[in-house]
């Protein structure tokens, strides 16, 4: 039996059982790891002492909770980027740092690099995984760039033209509503629910070529988008539930399932019935007959689309696109048009000349609806919508993780592993970069 030496504790030889060495060497092998993960923290806070810190929350959970999802939680991001302009760390509990950037010039050391050197972070993307798949969104590397080449042909011109007759119908049914609700005295509308329905009805239309009046009734399918877009940003504040394994045994776990799968019904009884139609009709027939009737829509585009190799997109690809358009599509382009339409309610002089504008376009036509070629010949209306983009941008910031050191052109460096944040609000309030950040809709 092996003997233990603990005579510089003043004992003789004791004898130990290969339980006791086993427990031994395992006690050992976990201080070793937790001075090591100690030491890694440190050295991290160390480097990273370039980055200004702001006081924290909790010595706990660091900053989590500094910035919310709301409009506070803005004002908060434009009173840190006026301190801190040039960047600043926040942490994520006791181990998690996260290093917000917000001068262009920085930024572009990050948004310019390879992404081998800063990929997208994972964390956040993985939790729409389950539901929009290897999207454009998701995706990373050669798939990522294979896709995207072979959805290039989407954003054409000539695809996207008809489309505008598509966004007019669906605004005049919205329009139509508001008309009805103030004719019946009601004073308050919440304008961002009314808006989503109507990207929501857009993009049914041009991504699927249906219509489910979902405007005007209820429908199961948007109610999961709706749902599944507001569970994502839910879980993304609650740390806990980060991990797979806790969220799923959770309420909000079990319904992110149950709307993935109806979402997913959906879009896939919509590719296997265009892909009936296919193989039938002859692929130029059905551009003909396409083409006849000035809509060709994005599962046209993705059952059509080919990479050099004439490789086609697998039916998982074709949903998980589908899917991403939807969620991407709907949910930002409602953000921005009301906030377009807030800020200029609260300066009527704006829009007023927005208003004049668009009747001196349209003097003479007949119906009075707007075309392709008009949007170029509204310069003024194009200013307050850029404008108000700039104070309330749709994404507010996104995220990657270093995978190299990354060095700035001042000479400080994010080191290796750790997640740096893009923030786009951020940039588009710094006073280093605008006189007045908050003008001239503030």
């Amino acid at each position: 039996m092996p003997q233990l030496g603990l005579s510089w504790l003043g004992l003789g030889p004791v004898t130990a059982s290969p339980w006791q060495l086993l427990l031994l060497a395992g006690a050992s092998w976990l201080l070793a790891r937790v001075v090591a993960w100690a030491y890694t923290i440190y050295d991290i806070r160390r480097r990273l002492q370039c980055f200004p810190e702001p006081p924290r929350r909790s010595w706990f959970w660091g900053h989590l909770g500094l910035i919310t999802p709301t409009e506070q939680g803005m004002r908060t991001v434009t009173q840190l980027v006026a301190t801190y302009p040039q960047g600043f760390q926040t942490w994520l509990g006791p181990i998690t740092p996260i290093i917000s950037l917000c001068p262009p010039d920085v930024i572009r050391s990050v948004t310019s690099a390879s992404v081998i050197t800063a990929p997208k972070d994972v964390i956040f993307y993985n939790f729409l995984k389950p539901w929009l798949g290897d999207g454009l969104l998701v995706s990373a590397g050669d798939k990522w760039s294979r896709h995207r080449h072979m959805l290039t042909p989407a954003f054409h011109f000539n695809i996207l033209k008809p489309y505008v007759e598509i966004f007019n119908k669906c605004s005049n049914i919205m329009h139509a509503k508001w008309k009805c609700l103030a004719s019946e005295g009601s004073a308050r509308l919440d304008m961002f629910e009314h808006i989503s329905l109507m990207t929501l009805d857009s993009l049914q239309k041009c991504v699927f070529s249906f219509d489910s009046n979902c405007q005007e009734k209820p429908s199961e399918y948007i109610a999961a988008i709706l749902e599944l877009s507001a569970l994502v940003a839910k879980r993304h504040q609650q740390l806990l539930l980060h991990t797979n394994a806790l969220y799923y045994l959770t309420s909000d776990g079990q319904r992110f399932r149950r709307a993935c799968h109806l979402v997913h019904d959906f879009t896939d009884a919509v590719i296997q019935e265009r892909r009936r139609t296919l193989p039938s009709q002859g692929v130029d027939d059905f551009l003909k007959a396409k083409a006849k009737a000035k809509t060709l829509d994005f599962i046209d585009v993705l059952l059509l689309a080919k990479d050099e190799d004439g490789k086609e997109l697998s039916d998982e690809d074709i949903r998980a696109e589908a899917d991403t358009f939807m969620f991407e599509g709907h949910d930002t382009t409602a953000s921005g048009l009301s906030w377009v339409l807030y800020n200029l309610a609260k300066h009527p002089e704006y829009q007023e000349r927005c208003r004049q504008e668009v009747r001196e376009l349209l003097r003479d036509r007949e119906p009075k609806e707007i075309k392709w070629d008009d949007l170029a010949q509204l310069p003024f209306l194009t200013m307050c919508i850029k404008e108000s983009l700039r104070l309330h941008p749709p994404v507010t910031v996104f995220s990657r993780r270093c995978a190299q050191d990354v060095v700035f052109p001042d000479g400080r460096v994010i080191p290796k592993g750790n997640v740096c944040t893009i923030s786009i609000f951020g940039v588009h309030h710094n006073p280093s970069v605008w006189p007045d950040p908050e003008g001239p809709f503030s």
